[in-house]
């Protein structure tokens, strides 16, 4: 992990404001969702990406009945179905 040498307080409602040179490196822009992970002691931060929820897959991501799932993955649920 690369240290950014900047510090920040948490607030009385937990919350850290992200620099805005940070938010600009990353594409992070106001009402952006941020996923939150643990790995081990330290806590990560990354930019919500939708993923499917079969393959994984990031791209041309629909919304399928509230979830989201790739092209492929939808054209093999339709021949699924259809078959």
């Amino acid at each position: 992990m690369k240290s950014t040498g900047i510090v920040r307080k948490v607030d009385e409602l937990g919350r850290i404001v992200l620099p805005i040179e940070l938010r600009r490196t990353l594409d992070i822009s106001e009402k952006d969702s941020m996923e939150i992970y643990i790995d081990g002691s330290s806590i990560v931060l990354r930019k919500y990406q939708p993923a499917c929820i079969f393959c994984d897959g990031g791209k041309d991501i629909i919304t399928f009945h509230g979830k989201n799932i790739c092209p492929n993955c939808y054209r093999e649920m339709k021949a699924l179905f259809q078959g």
